[in-house]
């Protein structure tokens, strides 16, 4: 009898999207382990980028570089990353089919038009007989995994948190080492990776090529990709980490792990950093990790909040329609010296710590009356580390309309927390240029100086910067009453 010669698995393909490293990686841990040869492929989505407002992205630029290093990596085992400038509705099912793969192996996107769009990569394979493999990465928890014990998704933080670490130690000793736990055990990513053939290898266009220009990236001292991320992580984890519970509402304190970018573009997996975090019983930066998860679970199952307010007695809210108001703020031109500090730093930085985060967008909703929806879609334009989970349960949050928002009573007073957060005006001092001039005392309020206090601070209020564009104290009066018709509806918690 003849020996048969065993059948080799057919190759798969891994497509990269927002986890551009090549270790603890769901789906290509998934395809190595189907032994058949392995090709990895990115494309720069034209349904994504030609919606940006600006051919002058960072986060395209940082994409950019993360994707050198990532092909870096691949080819030091032996492949190498194709990539694509179109719809990756097109080119996945069209590179598929060219290298003749079995499936085609993915993460888990739980945005709106990310789930249509692999729906419609799914669907195009179907018939070629290849199948979508999506995997979970970028989330420790996602899904039903962690319910209430009615069955429902948790809509409140706090009882899903509790959950959330009971889930983890689900079936596990609650002494167990956090690399034993079985949701963040680290995918394993050992083994070569296939070269794919000449014809589908084009290198990695440069950012002129797929219609974008370079950044400011390099001067703010951003090094994208897995190397950047490492150092990153390996900063914070020196002694930062334990002092982030005291530290990380300073904005001119370096107390935070400024990773968020690294997070959005799976430069680094979450479960290393849930590990290390549970191992260095960082349970403050944890609780941050956890709100992750929650706002993904959140959009997930509630994607009605990309529209509309979580909460829907908060869409009977009138807003004001004030362009002027807006362009201000946006601008860091409110009078408001740590308001407007924060918004420079956004422009210059595409960053905001996120102290200033929930100070900025309360001051948007609440002081100045304007949708938080328009502040949203600033952000998205501007923030490297823009997420559409986080992003919108945030100024949902500073509305009081999202899932556990502060109750629509509570206003940052943007004076208090001036004196509270940057009580020596550093970070005022960094960012309004302005005032560096001015005597702390009346850094936090600047319109409190008499003319001849200007003068010797080198600044004329109205010229050199700008008066208060609102009186705090009628604001808050008049967004009370803006509130009214929640109260009548009744502000119900689900």
């Amino acid at each position: 009898m003849t020996a048969r010669t065993p059948v080799a698995p057919p190759p798969a393909l891994v497509w990269f999207r927002r986890d551009l490293r090549d270790h603890d990686h769901a789906a290509l841990s998934a395809a190595l382990r189907t032994g058949g040869a392995v090709y990895c492929a990115f494309v720069f989505d034209t349904d994504i980028l030609d919606a940006l407002p600006s051919r002058h992205d960072r986060r395209v630029h940082f994409i950019h570089g993360s994707l050198q290093a990532l092909d870096a990596a691949l080819r030091a085992r032996g492949g190498a990353l194709i990539v694509r400038h179109g719809r990756a509705v097109q080119h996945i099912p069209a590179l598929a089919q060219a290298l003749a793969v079995g499936a085609v192996h993915a993460n888990r996107d739980y945005e709106p038009a990310a789930k249509a769009r692999d729906q419609a990569v799914a669907h195009a394979l179907a018939p070629l007989g290849i199948a979508l493999h999506l995997h979970k990465d970028q989330v420790v928890f996602d899904g039903d995994a962690v319910r209430t014990r009615a069955g429902t998704p948790f809509t409140v933080f706090t009882p899903y948190k509790n959950a959330w670490r009971q889930r983890l130690l689900q079936h596990t000793s609650p002494h167990a080492p956090p690399d034993e736990l079985p949701d963040l055990a680290a995918h394993p990513c050992a083994g070569p990776i296939a070269s794919p053939p000449p014809r589908l290898s084009t290198g990695i266009p440069t950012l002129a090529d797929i219609g974008f220009e370079a950044t400011n990236l390099p001067e703010l001292g951003i090094t994208p990709g897995m190397p950047g991320a490492r150092a990153l992580w390996d900063a914070f984890a020196q002694g930062r980490i334990q002092r982030y519970a005291d530290l990380r509402d300073y904005p001119a304190r370096r107390g935070v792990s400024y990773l968020s970018v690294h997070l959005r573009f799976g430069t680094i997996a979450i479960r290393a950093l849930v590990r290390h975090a549970l191992a260095l019983r960082a349970d403050a930066w944890l609780d941050e990790l956890i709100w992750r998860d929650f706002f993904f679970m959140i959009l997930d199952h509630f994607p009605h909040v990309v529209e509309r307010a979580f909460k829907p007695a908060y869409d009977a809210i009138e807003w004001d329609d004030w362009p002027q108001g807006l362009a201000a703020w946006q601008a860091g031109r409110t009078g408001y010296p740590l308001v407007d500090a924060a918004m420079r730093q956004l422009l210059h930085c595409g960053w905001m710590h996120n102290r200033l985060r929930m100070l900025t967008a309360s001051f948007l909703c609440k002081d100045l009356g304007i949708d938080w929806r328009l502040g949203e879609r600033h952000f998205a334009a501007q923030l490297n580390d823009f997420d559409l989970a986080a992003n919108n349960g945030n100024w949902q949050w500073a509305a009081s309309s999202g899932c556990d928002a502060q109750p629509y009573f509570r206003i940052f007073n943007p004076v208090s927390q001036s004196q509270k957060f940057d009580p020596q005006g550093d970070f005022i001092r960094r960012y309004v240029p302005e005032l560096a001039r001015v005597p702390l005392p009346f850094l936090h309020a600047p319109w409190t100086m008499d003319r001849s206090a200007q003068q010797a601070a080198g600044i004329v209020l109205g010229r050199d910067y700008p008066l208060p564009i609102v009186e705090h104290a009628s604001a808050r009066q008049r967004t009370l009453m803006r509130y009214a018709v929640v109260k009548e509806q009744g502000d119900t918690r689900k």
